[in-house]
This record gives C-alpha cells, structure tokens and sequence, in this order.
C-alpha cells in the first residue's frame, strides 16, 4: 500500500496553528480588546460609525521558494496584494491601500525593484493605492538571495454591507469560483511531493500541465474583486470564504452561524490537473487534500436560491465561471461528498 503524504509531514501542522488562533482568541478576550466582527475572521474590523475599516495582513508562504529556484521576481507581489484583497473582500470590503515589508539578508536593488513592480502591479490592478513599506536589510539571517514578504492592507465598508450576514440559513446555496491554481497554500506539501518524493527539477516540461513545473507553481493567485463589483451591497450574497490556508474544512466554517453545516458536491467542478497530480502522487486522503488545498476553488459564496440566478447572470455577463458546490444544511462544519 502506498503510503500517504501529510501536510503533517512536510512541516506543517494545521491543527496547532488552529490552537495558537484559538490561544490568541483567550488572550484577547481575558484582556478585554474589542475586536468588532469578533475573532478568527478573514479580516480585523475598525468601526468609524457606519464606515467600517477593514485590515488585514498576510505573506506567501513557501512559494517564495519557486521565486528563489526560478529567478522570478516580479509574481509574487501579484500574490501577495490579491492574497489580501481577497482576505478582506469576503467581508465586503473594498481596498483603499496596501503595504509591504520585505526582509532580506543584504539589499539588492534588482531583486527588490522585481518584487515591487508585482506589488505595484497587483494594486493597480485592485485599484489601491501602494502607500508605502519597509525594507529591511538582516544580514546572516536570510540565505543570500532569498527574502520574506508581507502584505497588508486597509479597505472599507458600510455597515450595512457587511459580510457575513446574519441570515445564512438551511437551505442556501453554496457557489464557487474557480482559482488558477495552488493559489499561495499548500506549497510545502507539494513541493515535498514533486521535488523531494518524485525528484522533478523546477524546469522539468509536465504534460499533464501544459507546462514546467516553475510554471504551474508560480501560477498568480487570482484577485476575484472585479468579478464582484456590481453585486456587492445588493443584498445577494450571504457570506463569502476565501479558500486559502486550511482549505474548506477550516475556512468555511468561519462564516457559518451556528448548528449550520456546508455540504460540499466535489463532483460540480473540475479539478484542475495540479491537484489531481498531488492527490495521486502524495496518495492524499479526501480530508487531507480538502484541508490542505482549495482543489480548484478559491473563493466560495453564500447565498439563497432566487438570488442565484441573478448572482450567476451577472458572472456570465463578465465571462466568468461559477459552479453551484453545495447547499447549507443543519450540522457542523464542512461534509464533501
């Protein structure tokens, strides 16, 4: 029997991260912060009385490797600003400006600039402003040529457009929206899978993907902002879920009230070829592959059924594809069947 291939064992435990959220959680409920929208939700909320500001902060985690082995530069920025867009677009929000930090072990001016022009590139693209960031220069922490980045960003909505909303009931549908690939999660579960198990080089042509391995894996993570805009604030969507980090199973649940239940029909979308290479490669269980990866979808709406239809003429209208995935039903937490 082949033995499977865990996010576990490529150095990545879901379940403690999911304690230390919920050690964090204590911490700021024993000290009394406010924290509107409460804790553990995509974005931080900071209320000005109906306008609310939305924060959030994020990198790319161990893509950056891909960056390193490739030579390319000026993608991840891309990744990082539409990470964040994303993160605070499922609470209704839209950009106003984003920031950056980027940690490095001596300064390369050619290095940087590439990883600016991606940032700079992803904003105009979101339509915010780049309104400024920090470089800093850590010599024998970082290997030469390597570097961290991170994100963050401020946007802003109306009280009354707030996701998620109240009302997510029994009953409602669940969409989905495709993603171009591995998005920026589960990279150290894959590349443990094709560089260390199946010895694939970065520059290695897949047939199965059309394309090298450098290219699949630097795949930008996609910004679904404007495939939004036009129905946001319409009272259509319920609740939206930025399928990154922990997958279905750990990110839609956080916009579910509670004794509610979403059912996922993996059967409703094509699972791009990526993901079904890692599944057989790493003999990934269903659970495992669902926590670790958005198989396909990046970003999952909420929300009753005579909304649908106008939520898929408008996908339509602008060319983009949305699947019906599932409904909601009486339970707890996600069912894929």
């Amino acid at each position: 029997m082949k033995k499977e291939i865990t996010y576990k064992d490529s150095g990545v435990d879901i379940d403690k991260a999911v304690e230390a959220k919920n050690r964090i959680k204590k911490i700021v409920e024993k000290f009394n912060v406010s924290a509107e929208g409460g804790i553990g939700s995509f974005g931080a909320i900071f209320p000005l009385k109906e306008i609310l500001i939305v924060s959030s902060v994020d990198g790319v985690g161990t893509k950056l490797k891909i960056a390193f082995s490739t030579g390319i530069h000026n993608t991840v920025g891309r990744d990082l600003v539409n990470h964040c867009v994303n993160d605070i677009l499922v609470q209704g929000a839209k950009p106003l400006f984003f920031m950056d930090y980027i940690a490095l072990s001596k300064i390369n001016p050619d290095l940087v600039e590439k990883i600016i022009e991606g940032i700079a590139e992803g904003c105009k693209e979101n339509g915010c402003k780049l309104a400024g960031g920090e470089t800093a220069e850590m010599p024998g922490f970082y290997k030469e040529g390597e570097y961290d980045l991170v994100g963050f960003i401020v946007g802003i909505v109306e009280r009354e457009n707030l996701l998620p909303k109240k009302d997510i009931k029994e009953g409602d549908l669940i969409f989905g929206l495709p993603s171009t690939g591995l998005h920026t999660n589960g990279y150290s579960l894959a590349r443990k899978i094709i560089f260390e198990k199946n010895k694939l080089k970065i520059d290695t042509f897949v047939q199965e993907f059309n394309c090298t391995v450098g290219e699949e894996l630097l795949k930008v993570h996609r910004s679904y902002l404007r495939s939004f805009e036009g129905i946001l604030g319409k009272n259509l969507i319920k609740g939206l879920a930025h399928i990154t980090g922990g997958g279905f199973y750990d990110n839609i649940p956080r916009i579910l009230p509670e004794g509610l239940k979403a059912v996922i029909k993996k059967e409703t979308w094509e699972i791009p070829p990526i993901f079904r290479y890692i599944v057989r490669e790493g003999n990934l269980s269903e659970r495992e592959a669902y926590r670790t990866f958005n198989m396909g979808i990046g970003m999952i709406g909420i929300c009753d059924e005579k909304s649908f239809e106008k939520i898929l003429s408008h996908f339509e209208s602008i060319g983009e594809k949305c699947y019906l995935i599932g409904e909601i039903k009486k339970g707890k937490g996600v069912e894929i069947l």
